[in-house]
């Protein structure tokens, strides 16, 4: 027998570093409009073609094509608009109360603003996401209160979660929005669970469960996808491929030769792809999905292809592991900017509303800042009180606790 040759590891590589230009060819990006729509209760074999290839709407003139238009109206699109102003707005103004010490951590939507924004008008009231730290954007979009938003972020005396999360983090049970684990891939096992809990008691609620490209390599995401698979659970799972996971490019995490959305079908689940940049796609194969886990036809698999333009946090600087401009360069665009213009064109919008719409968010958000600040930020101390980490635990709190707290003095 002859010699073999010596193994050699394969390590992925960025297709960008510092300092150079980025080659996106790897994205696979097809025409607007070419991709079909197929019914809702097509199987799982039959979407391997849609986990390959890319559902677009919005062309590169701007215009609404093909058969995933979902013909959305005026009011409907300048909301989606507002949301992902609103949201970007809101993230602008929190880094600089970070830079100004005012909170101690601060995660941006930039770039990834359409998916939560369009995904959650997709929902219904009882239905419950299971997001990470990166979708506040489906808060935006039902309006929930920014000084409540602020005050979990400032940590403060009004904080819903008394201190025990970290800013970002927040739960907002009335708004379908379950607390946000740090662990990642958490979210995927426990939306699935909780489909399949209300599958169960024959309600007619669903779960939408939210992860990013690098945390698919996590074993709860495979556990996740097993169980959607065999118990046909209710649930939308959200693969968000920003590109980037932290300082790991999306390579490292299995997306280099073949989708995050192939994973679905290879483990029995309707899969999509999706340009995660455009409005109208996103909305339309949110709804497709939704129908599908409505319906009984179980869960749908969907990846968002979209761009993380900011830093992973406040504490990331990303110049040092991918070129500084490189957002300017991503072929899919940016969310706001393809909404606008598409409005623009069907003359729903104008360069007037526009800044006059940018002017009102900015005092919304400022105004909500400053009324949050009355209640204490990180410089001033003003923290829930000590007495808070003895309640919300037992319904009924054990004599040992009821000592504790005597001892503490308060």
């Amino acid at each position: 027998m002859s010699q073999s040759q010596p193994l050699s590891l394969h390590v992925p590589e960025p297709t960008g570093r510092p300092g150079c230009k980025t080659d996106f060819s790897y994205l696979d990006i097809r025409p607007a409009g070419t991709t079909p729509r197929p019914p809702v209760d097509v199987r799982y074999q039959d979407t391997a073609e849609l986990a390959a290839g890319m559902i677009r709407v919005l062309d590169d003139a701007d215009d609404a094509v093909g058969p995933w238009d979902p013909g959305l109206s005026r009011d409907i699109l300048r909301f989606g608009l507002r949301t992902m102003m609103k949201t970007r707005i809101f993230d602008a103004r929190m880094v600089i109360a970070q830079r100004q010490k005012k909170l101690s951590f601060y995660m941006t939507a930039l770039g990834e603003e359409a998916i939560g924004s369009a995904h959650a008008l997709a929902l219904r009231d009882g239905d419950m996401c299971f997001p990470t730290y990166r979708q506040q954007s489906l808060l935006m979009a039902r309006d929930y209160p920014l000084v409540d938003m602020v005050c979990q972020l400032l940590s403060n005396e009004r904080d819903p979660m008394k201190g025990r999360q970290l800013p970002v983090m927040y739960s907002v049970k009335a708004k379908g929005f379950f607390s946000i684990s740090g662990n990642l891939a958490t979210q995927i096992p426990q939306a699935v669970g909780w489909a399949m809990a209300s599958a169960i008691k024959g309600d007619t609620k669903i779960a939408s469960g939210w992860i990013g490209d690098g945390a698919t390599a996590e074993s709860d995401f495979h556990t996740g996808l097993t169980f959607a698979h065999v118990y046909q659970a209710p649930v939308i799972l959200n693969v968000v491929n920003n590109q980037w996971a932290i300082s790991t490019f999306q390579a490292i995490a299995g997306g280099e030769s073949v989708s995050f959305a192939a994973r679905g079908v290879g483990a029995g689940i309707a899969s999509l792809r999706v340009d995660g940049n455009d409005f109208l796609a996103v909305y339309a194969a949110s709804c497709w999905a939704a129908e599908r886990a409505r319906n009984n036809l179980g869960p749908t698999l969907i990846e968002w292809v979209t761009y993380r333009a900011g830093p992973h946090s406040t504490s990331d600087d990303p110049s040092r592991y991918r070129p500084a401009d490189e957002w300017t360069y991503f072929p899919l665009g940016d969310p706001v900017a393809r909404l606008r213009r598409h409005l623009v064109k069907k003359g729903w919008w104008s360069d007037a509303e526009h800044e006059a719409l940018q002017a009102e968010l900015e005092a919304e958000v400022v105004a909500a800042q400053k009324e949050a600040e009355r209640y204490g930020t990180l410089i001033d101390g003003r923290v829930p009180s000590a007495a808070s980490m003895f309640e919300d635990v037992y319904k009924d709190m054990p004599e040992h606790l009821r000592r504790q707290r005597q001892q503490l003095g308060v």
